[in-house]
This record gives structure tokens, C-alpha cells and sequence, in this order.
């Protein structure tokens, strides 16, 4: 008998696409997709069984189906469709995953955890390291919203983790994800049409494409190649960083500069409008940003992304179609403005190739 893979949170793409790829893998016998709402997308030949994780009925879920793997991807920002908001995501996240936790640690079948974390973990703050390690401590924890409930995930994990110790767990701490089926604050947020940004920051931002979030779960769901190791905890992310300018001249849409206090008072209307979930830990990123080091995610786990930061980006960007600006016309505009900016640095610049006493000269 192959593996018989369970995974959570089928009724989003991101699941949807996950189950369909890792049925494709041979060392795979049986996949079963767990969610509250049927999903409306194609599952291919998994079995789909409507339960909501945040009822003791799962662990019967587990136990019928001899589960030996558990991938736990039901943690997220945002309300699936129109229905529930941010209290039933937290529960969901945080009930959610302790009752599935709980439901693993009686099943004698289990043998290997995947949940699907974020780097939202390490918070937005000003006085932040440059780059975040795994094992690095944020300067300040998230004091609400999805990085608050990641944060509260990840401790009940690593309590299953010593609770069962012969279950091998990995946790992937996933940069901002985007592609051209994203959904998330963030891929609403660079749909608008101008951006409104915080006077004065201009944050370095860093994004995962969703094929290579498929992928990297598909590694962690089975046993580890030869010279890598797939427990623990990982930063996944795309090489290199965008500055938040930079994305906005490749989305062709202009920025909206506000003062910070301002800015909060657009992302609370937003959100009463319902246009978008501009929350405060959002705010925060958008304010300060945050870079992660993804040396173990190479060295240790055996992943290399296919898309780097900037080409995930430009693979979103291309599904959203053009903003007001035409990019190329935008960054022409905005390279000859910073272009006249440098030249009139050069004029007014004192000569260096000229001693004092030739100058005092010169004015004489």
C-alpha cells in the first residue's frame, strides 16, 4: 500500500491544486480532501468528505481512512466566498488545528505532519533584523489578525511534535503568495486601482509563486530524499526582494501616499466597504516590511523555487492586466524624473578636482 494522504482546506485553489498534483505522485495510494464547504473545483480521484476540522468528527475521518499522512493547509487570512469573516477564520485556524492536532495525536496511523504556515510570524516592525532566520525572535509578536493566529498554530504544533515524537513534522513558513489564481489580502490589495502607501517607507517585500507552494508541499508530504531533511521548520520564499515602488510601476498603478494615521483610516474603510481586507498587520508590512533567509529551504529541505521573487510577481501582474499607467510608460517617466533628480545633484555638487586656494581665486 502507497501513502494515504489527507489534506485540509480543499475547498480554496490552492488545495484544490495540491490534491490534484499529489495524486500524480506514485508512492501516492489514496488522497482525501477535508473541507466544510464542497469545493467547486475538480479534486480529480480523490474521495472528498464534507467535515469541518473544528469538530471532534475528524479524527473519525482519520481513523476510517488508516490516515498516515496529514497535510494542514486550512490556515489562512481571508473567509472562503462571502460567508463567515474573521471570526470564524480564527477559529478555524486555531480550533481548527487544535482539534485536528488532537484528532493526530490519538491516531496510531499517522506517521508524518505538514502545516502550511506563514512568515507573517515574525511580525513588521521597525526596528526588525534586515533578514529573518527561523530561528531568529521577532522584536515584537503579532498582536492580532492571520500573523497572531500563525503564531498561536505554530506553538500548538510544536506541543504535538514533543507530545509525538515519532510523528515527523514540518512546518513551512511561506513568504506572501501570489500567481494568477492568488487569492489573498495582499493579491486584492495590488488589484486596486492606485495603491495607497505610507508617506515616507517604501518596505522591501518578498513573494512565492503558488506552483512552487504545490511543489515544496508535495516534497515535505513524503519521506525525505537522500541528503536532505524534510522536519522542521522552513522560510520559503523566491530569490531576491521587490520594493514596494518597484511592484507598483510593474502593475502600472499609482501610489497614493498618506501619513501612517492616514492610512489606517483608508484600510478601516476598505474593509467596511468590503473592497479589501487592508488589516493592521497588513499595514505593517506595508510600512516596514519584511525580507526571510531561505538557506535551509536549499540546503536542508532540497528545494529550489522556480520563480524568484520578481518573476512571480511579473507572473501576477500579467493575470491582473494593465492598471491606468502602461508599465513601460510609467517606468520611462519615473526613471527620467530620477534621471534630471541625479543631474542637478552632479551641478550643484562642489568640484573636487579644484584646491581651496584655486577657488578662493576663481571668486576673487
Amino acid at each position: 500500500m502507497g501513502k494515504v494522504v489527507l489534506v485540509t482546506g480543499v475547498a480554496r485553489q490552492l488545495g484544490g491544486r495540491f490534491v490534484r498534483r499529489v495524486q500524480r505522485d506514485p508512492e501516492v495510494d489514496r488522497v482525501i480532501g477535508v473541507d466544510a464547504i464542497p469545493p467547486e473545483h475538480h479534486l480529480g480521484g480523490a474521495d472528498f468528505v464534507r467535515a469541518d476540522i473544528r469538530q471532534p468528527a475528524i479524527a473519525r475521518v482519520l481513523a476510517e481512512y488508516g490516515v498516515d499522512t496529514v497535510v494542514h493547509m486550512d490556515v489562512t487570512g481571508t473567509p472562503l466566498g462571502s460567508g463567515g469573516g474573521r471570526a470564524s477564520v480564527k477559529e478555524t485556524n486555531v480550533i481548527g488545528t487544535m482539534q485536528l492536532l488532537g484528532a493526530c495525536q490519538k491516531s496510531p496511523t499517522v506517521q508524518r505532519l505538514v502545516v502550511k504556515s506563514t512568515t507573517s510570524v515574525y511580525g513588521s516592525a521597525p526596528r526588525d533584523p534586515a533578514v529573518f532566520g527561523e530561528s531568529t525572535p521577532p522584536k515584537s509578536l503579532p498582536s492580532g489578525g492571520f500573523a497572531k493566529d500563525a503564531v498561536e498554530v505554530e506553538g500548538y504544533v510544536r506541543g504535538f511534535a514533543r507530545r509525538r515524537p515519532d510523528v515527523a513534522v514540518c512546518v513551512l513558513r511561506f513568504a506572501n503568495i501570489l500567481g494568477p489564481s492568488a487569492d489573498s489580502p495582499l493579491s486584492e490589495y495590488f488589484s486596486l486601482p492606485a495603491l495607497p502607501t505610507v508617506l515616507g517607507y517604501d518596505p522591501r517585500l518578498q513573494f512565492v509563486h503558488e506552483d512552487d507552494v504545490v511543489e515544496v508541499l508535495r516534497i515535505a508530504a513524503h519521506d525525505p530524499r537522500r541528503g536532505t531533511l524534510n522536519s522542521g521548520t522552513f522560510n520559503i520564499a523566491g530569490d531576491g526582494v521587490l520594493l514596494l515602488s518597484q511592484c507598483a510601476r510593474r502593475l502600472g498603478r499609482p501610489t497614493v501616499p498618506f501619513l501612517l494615521p492616514a492610512v489606517r483610516w483608508v484600510g478601516s474603510a476598505l474593509r467596511t466597504v468590503g473592497v479589501t481586507d487592508f488589516s493592521p498587520e497588513q499595514i505593517r508590512l506595508l510600512t516596514h516590511g519584511r525580507v526571510v533567509r531561505t538557506a535551509q529551504m536549499r540546503e536542508t529541505l532540497g528545494f529550489d523555487p522556480k520563480y524568484t521573487t520578481a518573476e512571480t510577481f511579473e507572473d501576477f501582474a500579467r493575470s491582473r492586466g494593465g492598471g491606468l499607467l502602461p508599465p513601460d510608460v510609467l517606468a520611462r517617466t519615473v526613471d527620467r524624473a530620477a534621471g534630471r533628480v541625479a543631474g542637478l545633484a552632479r551641478v550643484v555638487r562642489p568640484r573636487s578636482d579644484v584646491s581651496p586656494s584655486a577657488e578662493s581665486k576663481e571668486r576673487i
